[in-house]
């Protein structure tokens, strides 16, 4: 656990020294870890096999890096006692990986829509790589597609994925089969919620919010990532379910109390 959450400290440390300066005519530059280490686009010049694997120790910013570590060392450092470190590493990087490769999947999914449409009412091959490497806006691209679709359409090209926050879907799914009743305390609610309710609804709302694009915490969020996440650890714990350790003490006496 230690390694890990240093790693993922070093890494983002490595990526701050690295940032590139501000300058009016590029006020958001990228930075040189953000393009060799986040998840691309498999079509995309930057895209990089290693990626699926390295973009799970990249992190936006302090806030993105702090609130996947506490996450991960509260929740993970319980499954770790559990199962021991090396099932725990594995289960980390098969939720992240999973995550990344669902992620993806989806992407080139509704890309192919993007393109079989535009195809099919005879837009240019040349129109629309102009378009993607953001060279121009033909007008035959601004006919086939809305405002929202083009946005979407060259954002799914040209974004970037990466952060632990798969990884950390899938250990709370894992938390919650293995102690359903434990209870979570969040600070905008007073009230702990236990995990068998909270971590469902957490994963609805990510859900809920694919699809209908809202935000409470601002865009540039991959739900589907932790959507990802979250069916890899679900799908690993029916797998392993068989070797599941006991209940502990505190859980055998909350499901009596229930019954």
């Amino acid at each position: 656990m230690v390694a890990l959450l240093a790693t993922n400290i070093l890494v983002f440390a490595v990526k701050w020294l690295l940032a590139p300066e501000v300058t009016p005519e590029e006020l958001y530059p990228e930075n040189p870890l953000d393009t060799l280490l986040a998840l691309h686009f498999p079509y995309h010049a930057d895209f990089g096999l290693w990626q699926f694997l390295s973009h799970m120790f990249m992190h936006g910013n302090e806030a993105h890096l702090l609130f996947n570590m506490v996450g991960i060392f509260t929740f993970g450092s319980l499954l770790e006692q559990v199962w021991g470190t090396k099932r725990f590493i594995v289960f980390y990087l098969s939720a992240g990986l999973g995550a990344g490769l669902i992620y993806t999947g989806l992407n080139v999914y509704e890309f192919g829509e993007y393109i079989d449409h535009l195809n099919a009412i005879n837009v240019s091959a040349e129109s629309i790589h102009a378009f993607l490497v953001g060279k121009l806006e033909p007008a035959d691209i601004t006919r086939a597609l809305t405002y929202d679709e083009r946005v979407d359409f060259y954002l799914i090209y040209n974004g970037s994925m990466l952060g632990a926050s798969g990884a950390l879907y899938g250990i709370l799914v894992a938390f919650a089969v293995l102690f359903p009743n434990g209870k979570i305390l969040l600070l905008f609610l007073p009230v702990p919620i236990k995990a068998k309710f909270f971590v469902p609804a957490l994963i609805l709302f990510d859900l809920f919010s694919e699809i209908t694009g809202f935000a409470i915490f601002g865009g540039g969020i991959a739900h589907t990532a932790h959507i990802g996440g979250a069916i890899i650890g679900f799908v690993l714990m029916m797998y392993w379910k068989k070797d599941l350790p006991p209940l502990p003490e505190w859980e055998e006496e909350h499901e009596e109390e229930e019954r």
